[in-house]
């Protein structure tokens, strides 16, 4: 059934669109909150009867999954306005803002569960099982899989992390609610007070997904470190081409799912006519594009026909080296004069030496001076972050 309705999405909205995005996301909110909101309805109406708290704490935690569902729906809705004026490059970030409110409501849903458990496990109170509450735990059980599927399929057919997280809640919710269904059964079975014990353990489950959550809506806001996966393929493309030698110094900015900015400083020999290079960099960056990648290239020229700055290069490489394997230099240039030459280049420290910059840079210079007198180093410290290629 899912198929067939991406295969309608796809016709409507046309494959791989923003509106085609959002339209799977609208279908998955809806039908989070329709699920979710039948679930709660029904567990709440079970944990009263029998009074439970751990049934109560597993239908609160479907309306907090319901909330989460209303949440994403708005989200991606949002999210689909056009850039403007006010924000060139759209509003695509609205989805990591909703994703941070859902972790807020499960972090509070998350506490208000754990004291209500807590004054259960203080208070005992016994609790009537039925094979009725059996049933509709196994039955919830069932439909919280088949959403872990659905969110999955519609998560890696958009690239939606937001999506991808839902797969994974719903997932951890079969394992919270098949808990509550053992114990249960146990508390049936031994007499013994388990069930403020197990509304404590799902409380605590909750707050553990809502941190996690809350974490992997944060990171992108703050600028994590872009996925390796794409930072490999961005860079095995551009080495591809023909005339490229290499590439370093790549940025991937994130500005939401569907939003990605990117720039690369690419080597080509020196020797390339100017027109012929630029022509090249602009079909480079038009083959990102269809990719919905906009990559700005900066063009290093690199020279290859003077033995000279070739023997210059080699020498600082291997005194960098030595000095530490991880270290590794680029944009390399020399300048000669009258009384000495200058070296100048990018020295790339790992993030472990960071705090030895510095120090290194004074190392290497020493180096370079006692392997060649007449040599001076120009060299500008660059992070690791933006060449681990």
């Amino acid at each position: 059934m899912l198929t067939r309705l991406l295969q309608a999405f796809s016709r409507k909205y046309g494959e791989d669109t923003p509106r085609y995005r959002t339209a799977c996301g609208k279908f998955a909110g809806a039908v989070g909150i329709g699920c979710n909101v039948l679930l709660f309805a029904v567990k709440l109406l079970i944990g009263i009867l029998s009074g439970a708290v751990s049934v109560t704490a597993d239908a609160v935690n479907n309306l907090s999954d319901a909330a989460s569902s209303i949440v994403t729906l708005i989200g991606f809705r949002l999210s689909e306005k056009p850039a403007d004026k006010d924000h060139p490059f759209g509003h695509a970030r609205i989805e990591y803002l909703a994703g941070l409110v859902v972790a807020a409501l499960i972090l509070i849903v998350g506490y208000e569960l754990a004291k209500s458990a807590i004054g259960k496990i203080l208070a005992p109170s016994p609790i009537t099982f039925s094979w009725t509450m059996a049933a509709v735990l196994a039955i919830s059980a069932a439909v919280k899989l088949w959403m872990a599927s659905l969110y999955r399929r519609l998560g890696d057919r958009i690239q939606s992390q937001t999506l991808l997280a839902s797969s994974a809640d719903s997932r951890n919710d079969v394992l919270s609610t098949l808990g509550v269904l053992l114990g249960c059964v146990a508390g049936m079975l031994t007499k013994l007070p388990l069930d403020g014990w197990i509304g404590l353990a799902v409380a605590l489950f909750i707050l553990y997904n809502g941190v996690g959550v809350a974490k992997e809506t944060i990171d992108p806001l703050l600028g994590a470190a872009p996925d390796p996966t794409l930072v490999h393929h961005i860079a095995e493309k551009l080495c591809a081409y023909d005339d490229v030698l290499g590439i370093h110094d790549l940025i991937v900015h994130d500005y939401g799912p569907g939003r990605r900015f990117a720039s690369v400083h690419v080597e080509m020999d020196r020797r390339l006519d100017v027109l012929y290079a630029h022509n090249l960099i602009d079909n480079m960056e038009r083959d990102f594009a269809a990719e919905n990648l906009q990559l700005v290239i900066h063009y290093d020229p690199v020279v290859l026909d003077d033995e000279t700055v070739n023997e210059a290069r080699r020498l600082v490489e291997d005194i960098v080296r030595e000095i530490d394997p991880e270290l590794h230099i680029h944009d390399f240039r020399m300048v000669e004069g009258p009384k000495h030459s200058n070296l100048i280049f990018d020295l790339v420290v790992p993030f472990r030496l960071g705090k030895d910059s510095e120090a290194l840079r004074t190392q290497v210079d020493a180096g370079v001076r006692a392997a060649h007198p007449n040599y001076r180093t120009v060299i500008n410290i660059d992070t690791a972050a933006f060449n681990e290629l």
